[in-house]
């Protein structure tokens, strides 16, 4: 599932503190995005419509809670990425990280240790 900029704030606010109320949610980013109440109202609208969210019913208020997991979003977004940026393909992509961005001797020996686990549990399978 695809969030845009405005969903992915509001879905940070309730997977940090489901249930989650539209107050809670909305004083969780107001500094962050000077949004009106309303606004945040009609994003969690929209994201309970998407089915990223649930709305249960609690008296006059509604609570959210998660039906997309963060990791799920990561992945669709990652997803997302590559198809538009690097033809679909995570070698481009790691390519141009390691080619383009400052990576200290820390995080490439991270990254050859990935890389190593991986290989190790494709030969196990």
């Amino acid at each position: 599932m695809k969030l845009n900029e405005s969903e992915w704030i509001a879905m940070q606010a309730v997977w940090d503190c489901a249930p989650a109320s539209a107050r809670d949610v909305f004083e969780r980013v107001q500094a962050q995005t000077n949004w009106a109440y309303t606004t945040v109202r009609t994003v969690l609208a929209r994201l309970v419509e998407k089915g990223a969210l649930r709305e249960k019913k609690q008296g006059r208020a509604s609570l959210y809670e998660p039906r997309l997991t963060r990791d799920a979003a990561r992945r669709a977004a990652v997803r997302s990425l590559l198809d538009k940026a690097f033809d679909g393909t995570f070698g481009a992509l790691v390519h141009h990280m390691v080619a383009s961005e400052k990576l200290d001797k820390k995080e490439r020996a991270k990254l050859a240790r990935m890389f190593a686990d991986s290989e190790r549990k494709e030969r196990k399978a």
